[in-house]
């Protein structure tokens, strides 16, 4: 780059004082620093946009990258269970000849194919943990109040 030293500054400040003139000068430097500012500022955001791009391109190789290796773990993963899927099935899978299927005869017996029930259980009935002869023992109360009929049950008896 060009090397301005104090000395060349100051020959063209010279020039530039004979050929602009004193009164035209300030403008002119004026204008000149604006325009090398604005110079400055353009090379500055062509430098940062071009580090941006970089950026980004960097940036999506490594999404590309990460993704590609996200597959691979994902196919890798998704073999192996389907594979070790595969291999309990065969395993747990009792042979043909050994164990009769439900409702075939067995030595002349034929068995119900039955499908197991849950036994039924009476859901209108409340049970709760607590026997209720503890809860009747301990005074642990079995039936909702209001305040007004709490507040009558413990008021004080009238005196007349």
């Amino acid at each position: 780059m060009i090397d301005f030293g104090f000395d060349k500054l100051a020959l063209i400040g010279a020039v530039a004082l004979v050929v602009i003139g004193p009164e035209k000068l300030p403008r002119v430097a004026r204008t000149v620093g604006t325009l090398l500012g604005k110079a400055q500022r353009y090379v500055a955001d062509v430098k940062a946009e071009v580090n941006r791009s970089i950026e980004l391109d960097e940036l999506k190789k490594m999404k590309t990258e990460f993704e590609d290796a996200a597959r691979n773990v994902e196919s890798t993963v998704s073999n192996e269970v389907h594979q070790t899927t595969a291999d309990l099935g065969s395993v747990w899978q009792p042979p043909a000849d050994t164990v009769p299927a439900l409702g075939s005869d067995v030595a002349g017996i034929t068995m119900p194919a039955t499908t197991y029930r849950p036994p039924k259980k009476n859901w209108r009935l409340k049970r709760g943990a607590m026997p209720q002869w503890y809860k009747q023992k301990n005074g642990v109360r079995g039936k909702a109040q209001s305040g007004a009929a709490r507040v009558a049950r413990f008021r004080p008896p009238r005196m007349s």
